[in-house]
């Protein structure tokens, strides 16, 4: 029973964390290309245009979500999305921490997905 509960536990967050990206990939760089996307994109240092690099990005944040939720056996979409967001939360932190402050921001959004990480990781260890 208690094993069930765990599983159960382990899909939702799977399920949430690969929301989470599919959403943010879709979205804000697909359908809506955001001001704050573009503005990010160009203080990265690419050298590459957004209407180019935040789509690209999208489909590789829609690929992600997908692997989370449907590669239920492999922890290492897990990992990936957990260095992401970490990574991505720096990078915002140092860049433009004017960010952090907003409604929705990537504090609130990046640290719940870690904490989907660490339930995914953690359950799948039981």
């Amino acid at each position: 029973m208690q094993k069930d509960k765990l599983a159960h536990v382990s899909l939702i967050s799977r399920v949430l964390l690969g929301f989470l990206f599919i959403y943010h990939g879709l979205v804000p760089k697909i359908l809506w290309l955001s001001a704050v996307e573009v503005h990010l994109v160009s203080i990265s240092g690419l050298g590459i245009s957004a209407k180019i690099a935040s789509p690209l990005a999208g489909i590789g944040e829609i690929v992600l979500g997908c692997a989370i939720i449907f590669l239920n056996e492999s922890n290492t979409p897990v990992y990936i999305a957990a260095t992401i967001l970490l990574l991505l939360l720096l990078f915002v932190a140092v860049a433009s921490p004017m960010y952090l402050i907003g409604a929705f921001n990537p504090v609130t959004t990046n640290i719940l997905g870690l904490g989907f990480c660490y339930l995914i990781l953690f359950i799948d260890k039981t």
